[in-house]
């Protein structure tokens, strides 16, 4: 009874000290206000009107509201801790100091009732209000007062919504009226539709960008004339497009490209040099203007889309610098369109083109904190050459090492050491037997690559990895992302490994399976698509797929197959033979200007078949980490319903099966300044495709639903613009290899139990977002 007593008193206590934040953050904050001014809390407003819907109706009253100036205090739960800083900071003596730094950095001054201007927001509704086709729309305003906190109300009353009865475009003889009329079915502007002078706007920049495809560099959509008819008809305009009678005539003339003249060399600091007849080079339609010889002239041929005699046109324009930018070996790239002076309605385009450092080295220290209780360190020295045969191309070489320590726990003194090389070349063009035209604003490019790590497992084994690939790269747009390696090998060969490795591997065959020799060899394609990039969209998507296949020409001609133990070796090595895909597909939901739901699906597979009964280890597919299913530590999770027996827990967990399932969703929000909270949950397994007798229930069976693991968690993520730094503790809600019945575990959570904490809270620490 006593403890009953006493657990009560606690939670009144805690109910105590929420009232009584909330009491502190909120009325202290109008007691430092000055002398008869009130603080202003915000505004509403208020559409009065049968017709429209309520959808649309709250609809539009949230856009009228994101229009009242000014914006009150941010608050955060009903409290606006920013305000109370800045109050309890007070005034500071000298800029600086830890009492100005809150004042004027972390604290925010009261937004005072006195600055809010009721008839220009009056106003600022109206003209919204009737620009979308609800003319003659009448505004209120009134405020409200209480304990020194004063509120403004607008209410809307607009008139019946006027709808477009018809649209004219120009019907004069000039030649771009006709270019207009041609385009009329892309029209913005739909009879039947309401009135919307934003859509109007859009129309003409629609017809701009139209006429800038045809020659008309200097048009512009000043130049086009709305005129908007509102007397006839019940509520309905007729709208009649027509060019300005002062539009300039060059405004009214298509231009031809001229002379092109590329810079490739310029400074802005020297932009009045003298040039020297041996500097200037002439190579097809392009005078190439150059002190030294930086670029062979095909890669300008390759990157400007304009050639001599062509109509100007700002795809090809835009195309042009894009490319430009995206070669990686200029800072700065201008491009200017001069009239001939020679020749009429011609335009002669000037590329001036600033150049980074063509060498240049990179240092870079990373430290790891890991799933696996490893704390660690990586070392990366990359050396750059920017344009290796005058072509554009990068060449890279990169040193690296670094050391993961088992600080505690039975892998103490099991530290792992890597230390490797690399180094890649990257063409800025298709390298093909034939020819492949880009007509992307992003430069294709081909790419070699050549690598090697020695790992060193202490007291346990090491590994030779050599790895090499040629392929190439490419986007369609800034939303399709292909990848596709024509070559790609990779052998891996053990040495150095232990006794007690080797003893260990005769109770657990599947250590072994890490010391395998391994040859793999094969194509892999990658594409991805997102339109993340559209920060306005309320549903954004990301995809990416992969395909990995392994051996499966040289398999069908050797005719191999190790079920009948006829299996081919290559360099005394049994090459690799299986098919791998892989999707993985997000969705963010955008629920408010700072928070969103982001949800991801990832599905993979993976069949082993001829020369091969498995995977190779570095293929299969594992779950578990800081960006997988957080409740459970990397690659410790399956597969199935399997756990590991006491004999490898000796080891860091390593499983990984053929297949995989897993989804993850999350509400993200902003809480404060830099800091972001987030709430989520994961789920998934892996899973076998045959079964294996040293790990019973990891094979895939009709009853798979019955072995997913789910955990939950929350985080906070703190922004510093350059980098992400997150922080996820989270605890498994299912657990896949309990006996069925017991697999839920939501009613044994216990936060107050330090035993259950040490047994199931971890702790993720990450750069950037899990997805």
């Amino acid at each position: 009874m006593n403890k009953k007593h006493s657990n009560i008193e606690t939670r009144f206590a805690r109910y105590f000290i929420l009232l009584s934040l909330f009491f502190v953050f909120g009325c202290s904050n109008t007691k430092y206000l000055p002398e008869g001014e009130l603080l202003y809390t915000g505004g509403s407003v208020t559409v009065k009107d049968s017709i429209i819907k309520k959808k649309d109706r709250k609809a539009l009253e949230n856009e009228l509201e994101a229009l009242l100036r000014p914006k009150p205090n941010k608050q955060i739960l009903g409290l606006k801790p920013k305000l109370w800083i800045y109050n309890i900071a007070g005034e500071p003596k000298k800029q600086k100091g830890i009492r100005y730094w809150l004042r004027t950095k972390v604290g925010e001054p009261p937004v005072l009732f006195s600055k809010v201007d009721l008839d220009y927001n009056a106003s600022v509704l109206r003209n919204f209000t009737e620009n979308r086709g609800y003319f003659k729309t009448r505004v209120s305003a009134d405020s409200t007062v209480s304990n020194k906190r004063a509120t403004a109300e607008y209410t809307v009353v607009p008139k019946k919504q006027y709808i477009i009865k018809s649209v004219t475009f120009p019907d004069d003889s000039l030649k771009m009226s006709k270019i207009i009329a041609r385009s009329s079915r892309r029209s913005l502007l739909k009879v039947g539709k309401p009135y919307d002078l934003d859509l109007v706007k859009a129309e003409r920049e629609r017809i701009d960008a139209r006429l800038k495809e045809k020659g008309y560099y200097y048009f512009n959509p000043d130049y086009i004339l709305a005129k908007v008819d509102s007397s006839k008809g019940d509520h309905e305009v007729k709208i009649r497009l027509v060019i300005k009678d002062e539009a300039p005539a060059k405004a009214l003339t298509a231009y031809k490209i001229g002379n092109i003249f590329v810079y490739p060399n310029y400074s802005f600091s020297n932009d009045s040099a003298v040039y020297r007849k041996k500097d200037i080079q002439q190579y097809k339609d392009f005078t190439i203007i150059d002190t030294g010889y930086t670029f062979k002239p095909r890669v300008y041929d390759r990157t400007i889309y304009f050639k001599k005699g062509d109509l100007y046109n700002r795809k090809d324009h835009n195309l042009t610098l894009n490319r430009f930018v995206n070669l990686g070996t200029f800072n700065f790239v201008k491009n200017e369109f001069k009239e001939s002076d020679s020749i009429p309605n011609t335009l002669d385009s000037y590329y001036y083109l600033t150049l980074l450092p063509k060498k240049f080295i990179r240092f870079e220290v990373v430290g790891k904190t890991n799933s696996a209780s490893y704390t660690g360190t990586e070392v990366n020295v990359n050396w750059n050459n920017r344009n290796l045969f005058h072509g554009a191309e990068l060449f890279t070489v990169s040193v690296f090492g670094g050391a993961d320590f088992q600080l505690g726990g039975a892998n103490k003194g099991k530290n792992i050491y890597k230390l490797g090389a690399e180094t890649s070349l990257t063409w800025p063009r298709f390298i093909t037997p034939f020819h492949i035209e880009g007509n992307s604003e992003f430069v294709p490019k081909t790419k070699a690559t050549l690598r090697y790590e020695y790992q060193k497992r202490t007291q346990l084994y090491a590994l030779n990895s050599f790895t090499t690939s040629f392929g190439y790269l490419w986007k369609e747009n800034i939303r399709k992302e292909h990848q596709l390696n024509v070559i790609d090998i990779t052998y891996v060969s053990p040495n150095h490994v232990t006794p007690e490795y080797l003893a260990d591997i005769e109770q657990d065959a599947s250590l072994g399976k890490v010391i395998e020799k391994q040859l793999i060899f094969g194509p892999t394609y990658n594409y991805t698509y997102t339109n993340t990039m559209q920060k306005r969209k309320k549903n954004t998507f990301y995809f990416n797929g992969e395909i990995d296949l392994a051996g499966n020409i040289t398999g069908l001609v050797t005719g191999a197959n190790i079920k009948k133990n006829d299996t081919i070796k290559i360099f005394d090595v049994p090459f690799s033979q299986y098919v791998k895909l892989k999707t993985d597909f997000r969705h963010y939901l955008k629920l408010g200007k700072e928070s969103q739901l982001a949800s991801r699906l990832i599905l993979g597979v993976g069949y082993a078949y001829g020369n091969s009964n498995s995977l190779p280890t570095s293929k299969q597919f594992v779950v578990g980490g800081t960006n997988s299913i957080r409740a459970f530590r990397a690659r410790s999770l399956g597969p199935g319903s399997y756990q590991a027996t006491e004999t490898t827990s000796d080891y860091v967990p390593d499983q990984s099966a053929d297949l995989k399932l897993e989804f993850n969703t999350e509400y993200r929000a902003k809480l404060f300044s830099i800091v972001r909270g987030a709430l989520f949950i994961d789920a998934g397994n892996i899973w076998l495709l045959n079964a294996d007798p040293s790990r019973p229930g990891a094979e895939i069976s009709k009853d798979f639903m019955k072995q997913i693991a789910v955990g939950a968690g929350a985080g906070l993520r703190f922004d510093l613009s350059f980098l992400v730094l997150r922080t996820d503790l989270a605890f498994p809600l299912r657990i896949p290899y309990l006996p069925e019945g017991q697999r839920w575990v939501i009613d044994d959570i216990n936060f107050g139990s330090g035993p259950w904490r040490k047994d199931n809270l971890i702790l993720n620490i990450a750069i950037g977002y899990p997805f």
